[in-house]
């Protein structure tokens, strides 16, 4: 067990995913949490304009921010997996890059990390091709860019070979398999809506470095930084629970890119 006054811990979450006049999410009250928000970059969700107050927000108050690349997927909310040739996806995911600087730079901020979301988080743990292509953008843009994702995915690892920071990710509203994967979304369970569960067992994580898994078992999970979902009506209330449990058992709650 750690001793909690060392202990330190960034929480980031999935913010500017509104698009013209649909909401999603409450990015006002989740930048007044969170330490570093991963900003949607326009292929998956987000539109230039919501991306430039977001990232004018979140360098207001101090908040690290991430690229949160994805598929070129608006209609499914980068949450579908696309065969995308490995040469077309660095090019898409350069792009996103290059847009969301864009954003940061007139902002007074910089871009920090690299995030990929949904449907391309999930592949490039275990895919190769499209886990290089993601490596081959970041690392063609800027490669003192951070990666955030979970600990031991093949993109972590090809990362860390390339000499690119990676930061360990843990979820604090999605339940956990026995072998240390999240449940798909779309099985029962999937997603914790309750704050105070959501809470005790980041906490617990923090602490400890383990999380029961959906058949009661526990599963030792690296973590820097812990994510909650930005996309439904109790998001940012989920995110404060957690922030505040935290706090109170004495962890730092600050951004990894001050940690460095």
């Amino acid at each position: 067990m750690c001793d909690a006054e060392s202990v330190h811990i960034d929480l980031n979450a999935d913010v500017g995913e509104s698009f013209g006049a649909w909401r999603l999410g409450d990015d006002e009250a989740m930048l007044q949490v969170v330490t570093s928000a991963n900003v949607a970059c326009g292929f998956h969700a987000g539109d230039p304009l919501t991306l430039k107050h977001t990232c004018e927000q979140a360098a207001r108050r101090g908040v690290a921010i991430g690229a949160q690349v994805g598929y070129r997927d608006l209609v499914g909310f980068g949450r579908r997996f696309l065969d995308v040739a490995s040469d077309e996806l660095q090019a898409d995911i350069l792009y996103q890059l290059g847009a969301l600087d864009a954003m940061c730079r007139a902002a007074g901020t910089r871009l920090s990390y690299v995030r990929p979301h949904g449907a391309l988080y999930h592949v490039v743990a275990t895919n190769d091709g499209q886990a290089r292509a993601l490596l081959e953008a970041l690392c063609a843009y800027d490669d003192s860019l951070a990666l955030l994702h979970q600990a031991g995915s093949l993109v972590a690892r090809r990362a860390r070979l390339r000499g690119v920071r990676v930061v360990a990710e843990a979820f604090a509203d999605r339940a956990y398999l026995p072998d240390g994967r999240l449940i798909p979304r779309g099985r029962e369970g999937a997603v914790c809506h309750d704050p105070e569960e959501a809470a005790a067992r980041m906490v617990r994580l923090v602490r400890d470095g383990v999380i029961t898994a959906v058949d009661g078992t526990d599963v030792r999970v690296d973590v820097e930084s812990i994510c909650t979902t930005g996309d439904n009506a109790g998001a940012a209330a989920l995110a404060l629970a957690v922030r505040s449990a935290l706090e109170a058992e004495g962890i730092e709650v600050n951004a990894f890119t001050k940690t460095t």
